[in-house]
């Protein structure tokens, strides 16, 4: 079990990828905090993580990570619960607003940096001293490949994830002398409830068949389909485990092969 006996934290809990590193950290042995701004949201996740049968210690905490005091409520249960943190996965995000950048709403862009930026660095900071008193620690952002391939109408989500990305490795780099690593996914397409949505909107406003819109993603994937995202969520865990003990700054591309980093 990669994550035996080790307290980790996600954030952004819901259909798809939340849900799913939930479901994998207990799979791999991990004492569970969970965290999203809809209580119900966590329900399903214990429900699936209890569908293991493993037992699993499962802690919800209703946090909206837009809000620092939220996010050190969230901390401070987790230490009162478990004695530590282990592990923290900032899968939390906001999308922003789809539209083209001449034509931005720029509130869009400030929710999307509140949450996606200042949201995950606060969190992050909660746990931190933690880490650093306990001996060290791993942090795994879950970032995107819109800042690597650039997708139009996903300027503000994108700005954000790359505000996400530097920051990123400046704390690997400070960190490292604690023993914390501190690594990105990028995510590309995910096949789940929320990319399935995005598909029904798109093909709602444009009139393109669902399927074939579908069939012109997965042409430029090597691998030949759209990644579950239940799939991807395994990166995640690879990062955040000891198997990667030697590895931090880094951003592990988890796309299907659509982007090749060179």
């Amino acid at each position: 079990m990669l994550l035996k006996d080790k307290v980790v934290i996600v954030s952004g809990i819901g259909p798809g990828l939340g849900i799913a590193l939930a479901v994998h950290a207990a799979r791999e042995g991990a004492k569970l905090a969970i965290a999203a701004r809809t209580a119900s949201k966590l329900d399903d996740a214990e429900a699936a993580v209890e569908a293991l049968g493993l037992g699993t210690k499962v802690l919800k905490v209703v946090t909206d990570i837009s809000d620092s005091a939220q996010c050190k409520n969230l901390v401070e249960q987790t230490i009162a619960q478990f004695g530590r943190i282990d592990v923290l996965i900032n899968s939390a995000y906001n999308p922003g607003s789809f539209e083209p950048i001449e034509k931005a709403n720029l509130d869009g862009w400030r929710q999307a940096m509140e949450v996606n930026l200042f949201g995950t660095m606060a969190l992050t900071l909660e746990v931190i001293p933690h880490m650093k008193q306990q001996g060290g620690g791993s942090i795994v952002m879950v970032n995107t490949m819109v800042t690597r391939k650039p997708l139009a109408t996903q300027g503000g989500y994108g700005a954000s994830k790359a505000a996400l990305h530097s920051a990123t490795s400046h704390l690997a780099v400070e960190l490292g002398q604690y023993n914390i690593r501190v690594n990105s996914t990028f995510m590309g397409w995910m096949w789940g409830p929320p990319v399935e949505g995005y598909f029904d909107m798109m093909s709602k406003h444009s009139g393109v068949d669902k399927q074939a819109m579908i069939a012109d993603v997965e042409k430029n994937i090597p691998l030949g389909k759209i990644p579950d995202d239940a799939d991807c969520a395994k990166a995640v865990i690879f990062l955040a485990s000891d198997y990667a003990c030697a590895v931090t700054g880094a951003g592990l591309d988890v796309n299907g092969g659509e982007f090749i980093p060179h």
